[in-house]
């Protein structure tokens, strides 16, 4: 009976698909299962140790009590040396608001700038909490879906038709979660040409895996003509510095947007951890390349699960240039079987791999994409040997 009395916005909201995942994944291991878990985007690497030492230096010097709203002026100072530095990126430390995670910055920009029935063009397949959130915030998710033989990626044509004079604002990420795309130089260009010249329209768009680019560096779209008025630019600690526990996160916007933010962040969660900001403001101090080691041996294994993923009968995969994600094509498996089970979707495949092969993965349905699945491969070649191993043996049983 109690389930009455939740309000309708969080009984129409699912849990996240990931979250859920490595939750089944716990369970079977408390049993005493051997499961490799290949569902969490999460580095295996530990925070570096210069980053440790310095929060520790700063609970020392007394950064233990409230800090201001959008983050201490310190951080906001190194945000905005980042990116001159990377990006090409002129703003005013007051421009800058850092929240607790890079989720909360999405959340606070849709909460600030999305009323009721606006709609917004979410480039997919999704990382899962974008649709959500633009739902919580009372808009109108529309997935604009771009499939493995266009690499993931929205083309500008596209974009022109589907924006119609509902269309308040864009998400999309590069590198991307789930597919480990990159929107390139050109890309990100066009894409540019088709969004500048339209008013009261904006585009989130989620860095949070810069630094784990294989090729190229990264291009902030906001660094365009027209582009710096419309773009809420979203980043954060967590991925290239290996620090998902820290909960740091921070936006670069229009004045406007960013003390928009800041109002709403002081009604849900004030500012982030004090001492956390100070050590967040040394690592983006430092010469990006001194992470370099941990996107190195990303590439590596990379390279080593696209083998094995290439020598299973049915999977199909492009070559993602960033993050550390497969989001590999699993249509053909529909309709096969083992003689005892069959598999009609993809979340049927990811049911297999766990009960079968005991690898954990997440359905690409909860990415916007029915097609697929995703595989994170942050974690050490042995395991992902293993894990690749498992459900080629159990996958090969299915014809």
């Amino acid at each position: 009976m109690s389930q009455t009395y939740l309000s309708q916005k969080l009984q129409n909201m699912t849990e996240s698909a990931t979250l859920q995942m490595a939750q089944k994944a716990r369970e079977l291991r408390n049993q005493g299962i051997d499961v490799i878990s290949l569902s969490l985007g999460e580095p295996d690497f530990d925070t570096p140790e210069y980053i440790k030492e310095a929060a520790k230096k700063a609970l020392d010097d007394g950064y233990t009590k409230y800090p201001p709203v959008s983050g201490f002026k310190e951080l906001r100072d190194a945000i905005c040396n980042k990116f001159k530095r990377d990006n090409d990126l002129d703003y005013d430390v007051n421009q800058i608001v850092v929240s607790n995670g890079a989720k909360q910055c999405i959340a606070n920009t849709c909460l600030a700038l999305l009323d009721e029935g606006d709609d917004v063009l979410i480039f997919t397949p999704y990382w899962v909490s974008y649709f959500h959130i633009v739902k919580f915030a009372g808009g109108n998710p529309i997935p604009l879906y771009a499939g493995i033989d266009e690499d993931y990626k929205v083309n500008p044509q596209q974009l022109e038709n589907a924006l119609t004079d509902k269309t308040k604002m864009i998400i999309f990420s590069s590198p991307s979660n789930p597919t480990g795309s990159v929107y390139s130089h050109e890309e990100l260009k066009n894409l540019a040409a088709v969004i500048s010249n339209r008013e009261g329209l904006f585009v989130i768009a989620d860095e949070i895996y810069e630094y784990i680019n294989f090729h190229n560096k990264n291009t902030s779209i906001a660094k365009f003509d027209g582009m710096m008025d419309k773009t809420i630019t979203i980043n954060g600690m967590s991925k290239g510095f290996a620090m998902t526990g820290w909960r740091l996160g921070y936006m670069a916007a229009p004045l406007w947007i960013a003390q928009a933010c800041t109002k709403v962040q002081g009604q849900f969660t004030s500012g982030a951890n004090s001492f956390g900001q100070m050590a967040a403001a040394l690592a983006l101090s430092k010469d990006p390349s001194d992470q370099d080691y941990m996107k190195d041996k990303y590439e590596e294994r990379k390279m080593l699960v696209k083998k094995m993923l290439d020598d299973i009968d049915g999977i199909k995969t492009n070559n993602p240039e960033g993050a550390f994600y497969f989001f590999p094509n699993i249509s053909d498996f529909f309709g096969r079987s083992n003689g005892s089970r069959t598999i009609n979707n993809a979340d049927d495949f990811v049911d297999v791999l766990l009960d079968e092969a005991h690898v954990a993965a997440v359905s690409g349905s909860a990415f916007g994409d029915r097609n697929s699945f995703r595989i994170s491969y942050a974690t050490s070649n042995a395991l992902l040997t293993e894990a690749l191993s498992r459900m080629k043996k159990v996958l090969d049983s299915y014809k």
